[in-house]
């Protein structure tokens, strides 16, 4: 294969033809393969360099996504799987996993912060949450155990804080353990936080 040209596209980009063929290529990868005008370049290398530069561009937009947000290791590669092939993804959550720039228990305790201290999510909303994210199940199990203790009086909480007009009526006292359920909280946990603040409602639900 011959290189017929080489120049600069834009910003770090080059353009190269080769055998009559445009590619955009970083300017490393130009350096790396030693590009230049009218030298040959095998079928081998051609494939290597092609492999090259598409592990390099979805690094990049691998990381740009990670700078708005973090991502567990299979919602990562979910996501760049939407433009590249199974193998290159493969490779980046692999590469970014080792070099700690994606971690799943960083970030399972990090959504566990968010959904149970901040958004005061049950066990259950938070758990489906962080599977929605791409947390293994074990995983977000055990960094959620960490706060079972804690439920009834988060629970206590959420009342005192939204629902303290509702103690003394029975109709109300049904519709706030309703909304705590969708809260993701069990009926066990809610019956025992109701007891210990003294509502008017006596009934248990299941």
């Amino acid at each position: 294969m011959i290189i017929n040209s080489v120049a600069k596209y834009k910003g770090t980009t080059y353009e190269a033809v080769i055998d009559g063929s445009r590619v955009y290529l970083h300017r490393e990868i130009v350096a790396d393969f030693g590009l230049a005008p009218m030298k040959e370049i095998s079928d081998e290398k051609y494939a290597e360099m092609m492999l090259a530069s598409d592990r390099r561009r979805a690094t990049e937009r691998a990381l740009y996504l990670i700078d708005y947000r973090d991502y567990s290791y299979r919602e990562l590669f979910r996501k760049l799987l939407e433009n590249y092939d199974e193998d290159i993804c493969y490779y980046v959550t692999d590469r970014l996993a080792s070099l700690g720039i994606i971690n799943d228990r960083r970030y399972a305790e990090n959504l566990a912060r968010k959904y149970v201290e901040v958004k005061k999510y049950g066990f259950y909303r938070a758990s489906n949450e962080m599977y929605r994210k791409g947390l293994d199940r074990e995983l977000v199990n055990e960094v959620l155990a960490a706060y079972e203790e804690d439920t009834a009086e988060r629970i206590c909480e959420i009342i005192r804080k939204k629902y303290s007009g509702y103690l003394d009526d029975r109709d109300k006292v049904r519709k706030m353990k309703n909304a705590l359920v969708r809260q993701g909280y069990s009926f066990e946990d809610i019956n025992t936080a109701v007891r210990m603040m003294e509502c008017a409602d006596d009934d248990e639900f299941e």
